[in-house]
């Protein structure tokens, strides 16, 4: 069951390889009724405690597979539904340290019936909330 608030508290951890902290996961559940083909998303920015993550920093995790950011615009087929979470993935080593983070998420997507510097205005989203990582 999804929360109310898009940034999920169910999910933020940190992300362990090989017996290594690499990063953390923030689950995101979507914005937009219809729900967004992967090809109209934009690169998302996540700031932690003031800490901001971008670009190749950042995976996307939707329907179980994971996208670097720079591959969302290559797969117009596939949607991510308001009914599912997308879970970032940020490559931090160490990851975060247990407690009370401030989380900050920001993406935008484009919508196929409004010309672009409209709907870069109308879409441009930034949810922030107060996050407790367990382990």
């Amino acid at each position: 069951m999804l929360e109310k608030q898009n940034i999920q508290s169910r999910g933020f951890k940190n992300v362990l390889e090989g017996g290594k902290i690499v990063g953390f996961q923030i689950p995101f559940r979507a914005t937009y009724y219809r729900g967004v083909w992967l090809s109209q998303l934009r690169p998302a920015k996540i700031t932690v405690d003031g800490e901001k993550f971008e670009g190749n920093q950042l995976t996307w995790t939707i329907n179980g597979k994971t996208y670097e950011q720079s591959e969302l615009a290559n797969n117009p087929d596939v949607n991510w539904s308001i009914q599912d979470l997308a879970v970032f993935t940020v490559k931090k080593e160490g990851g975060l340290k247990p407690g009370l983070h401030d989380v900050e998420v920001f993406y935008l997507f484009s919508s196929s019936y409004l010309p672009p510097r409209i709907d870069t205005s109308l879409f441009e989203n930034t949810f922030k909330r107060k996050m407790v990582l367990i382990s």
